[in-house]
């Protein structure tokens, strides 16, 4: 009767031992996952930005500009070459440079030209200098195409991401004016008008349909999902939202999320599309050094919760087992302001 005291003693014992192991693995499982990705726009290097330390915190795998990199609105290349230089000055960015990759697209305001698009004088020569911010190497075949798009991709023991960069700037066509409301812009059904432009759109076909990466990141710096606001979107053109939808059905693409800045908020959009097994998601992660703060709403059938109105940076962890991502609106101090957790 002693010895099986002493059994059940010990039995109970290694059970909770068992638990607290268990339980030890869940939490450091979710302190440690599998991978990382910041991301953030709308930065005015003139203005101080309380984030880098608190990205940096985040120990992330990548960084990724979402656009308004800087704010330089000039057709003077030599001025707008000084502006991103003075970015490069910034000691918190300099030290997330030096100890986290740096990826990223352009938006207006340092493609050189407020809600520019295709007809940009110097759209070329902004692009040069854009590249040369980003370090990309002068004999990159990003050198010669024409516009910034791009891809990354990131393999860890666990899975693979892949990052695929857009540009809305080089080849949309011109917004259309809404006279008949107080909206800035209204939305055209001209099968011509495009985002991005016939090479990229075959280009990304391309990326999507090649990819086996377990998650698909595509960060576009104008929001896709939303498109009610009247302000640059996606919304503005409905048949290219249309496209890039089937693109992405077509694909059989795994997990693909979109990234989103340039509004001055931040918000996290999710559509059903019809055909994909998973709901579309557009996190809108704007601004870095200043934000709408007198927002007082606008429509969005697609938004997930409340619009993040202070000011903000985006993360996202991935967990490659549960195929779950798990993004979240950061404000100073890593402080969690929202969050969206969706499995794929």
């Amino acid at each position: 009767m002693k010895q099986f005291h002493i059994f059940l003693v010990a039995l109970v014992l290694f059970s909770a031992c068992k638990k607290k192991v268990e339980k030890t693995a869940d939490i450091e499982a979710q302190s440690n996952p599998d991978f990382v990705v910041a991301f953030g726009s709308c930065n005015m290097s003139q203005e101080q930005n309380l984030f880098w330390d608190d990205i940096l915190a985040e120990n992330p795998d990548v960084w990724i500009w979402g656009g308004d990199i800087v704010y330089a609105d000039t057709d003077d290349v030599e001025r707008l070459k000084s502006i991103y230089a003075m970015q490069d000055t910034v000691a918190g960015y300099a030290k997330l440079r030096n100890e986290v990759p740096v990826i990223g697209t352009w938006d207006d305001h340092d493609f050189g030209l407020n809600d520019g698009g295709a007809d940009f004088a110097i759209k070329s020569e902004s692009q040069q200098v854009f590249l040369d911010f980003m370090g990309v190497p002068k004999d990159s075949e990003r050198r010669t195409q024409e516009g910034v798009y791009t891809s990354h991709e990131y393999e860890v023991p666990a899975g693979k991401i892949k990052v695929i960069v857009l540009d809305t700037r080089y080849f949309r066509s011109e917004l259309i004016k809404d006279e008949d409301s107080k909206k800035r812009y209204k939305p055209t059904m001209d099968s011509t008008a495009t985002v991005l432009g016939e090479a990229q759109w075959q280009w990304l076909e391309n990326e999507l349909k090649g990819s086996d990466a377990d998650f698909n990141l595509i960060m576009s710096s104008i929001q896709v999902l939303s498109g009610e606001h009247g302000f640059e979107t996606w919304g503005n053109f409905p048949l290219e939202v249309k496209k890039l939808e089937n693109i992405i059905v077509k694909s059989g693409a795994k997990g693909v999320i979109i990234l989103s800045g340039d509004r001055h908020i931040s918000e996290f959009s999710r559509a059903d599309v019809v055909g994909l097994s998973y709901p579309l998601v557009d996190f809108t992660s704007s601004g870095l050094t200043h934000s709408y703060s007198s927002f007082s709403g606008e429509p969005n059938q697609y938004r997930v919760g409340e619009v993040v109105s202070d000011k903000s940076y985006g993360v996202i962890t991935f967990d490659f087992d549960k195929k779950e991502a798990d993004m979240k609106m950061k404000g100073d101090n890593g402080v969690l302001l929202q969050e969206l957790k969706q499995r794929y």
